[in-house]
């Protein structure tokens, strides 16, 4: 069993499988950098299958399941190797009066199997509580998500309150979402613009090194 059978394993949304080969090819001396960077094109090639389509909502779930119960595993093993450096806090969530989660949850796992810590608010979150939660992690990113033009006021939202806290330059905004775009980022004054999940390590990396 090889690293391309995990691959499918996870793409299948196998998570029990997942772990127990995660674990053998670890024992078998598989660098676990290596598995990730694996991973983490595996689940980007499932992203792209789901936005053309080919595969629907319960299976990018069990896709997003499968490669967490292997990261699970790999987390001890990439902190021994040293691969596992912090290159930024997260604070991630859908906005308020919105209720679809799924891309934020890719989101969520590629940032994660890249170097970023992820503070997942779920759905349905207060514009303040964003920046509440920003302010206790120590974030370097607060990140939302909108589904609906109805509720891309609340990105703003978000900003008004950093601006009204006197805070604003503590953080890097992110916003994402599909009536979302670079427009609407230069609009509200967002720092950067997410357009896709497998996009994301690159994007926050870049703002946070001030390109």
């Amino acid at each position: 069993m090889s690293l391309e059978n995990l691959c499918k394993l996870i793409e299948e949304g196998d998570a029990e499988e997942a772990k127990v080969l995660t674990e053998k090819l670890l024992k078998d001396g598989v660098n676990p950098l290596e598995m990730i960077d694996s991973l983490t094109k595996t689940m980007a090639h499932v992203g792209d299958l789901f936005a053309k389509l080919d595969i629907f909502l319960p299976e990018i779930m069990l896709s997003g399941e499968a490669l967490s119960a292997a990261v699970e595993i790999l987390a001890p093993y990439l902190e021994a190797a040293g691969g596992r450096e912090v290159k930024g806090k997260v604070v991630l969530g859908v906005v308020k009066g919105d209720l679809h989660e799924i891309g934020k949850n890719i989101v969520k796992l590629i940032l994660e199997t890249n170097g970023f810590i992820v503070k997942d608010l779920g759905y349905n979150v207060d514009s303040l509580q964003f920046v509440k939660e920003a302010e206790a992690m120590g974030a370097d990113f607060i990140a939302s998500s909108s589904l609906m033009t109805t509720t891309m006021p609340r990105q703003l939202e978000i900003i008004e309150i950093l601006n009204s806290k006197g805070i604003r330059d503590n953080y890097k905004v992110v916003i994402g979402g599909a009536p979302t775009s670079q427009m609407w980022a230069d609009k509200i004054g967002a720092d950067l613009y997410c357009y896709d999940a497998k996009s994301a390590p690159e994007l926050f990396s870049a703002v946070l090194a001030g390109k």
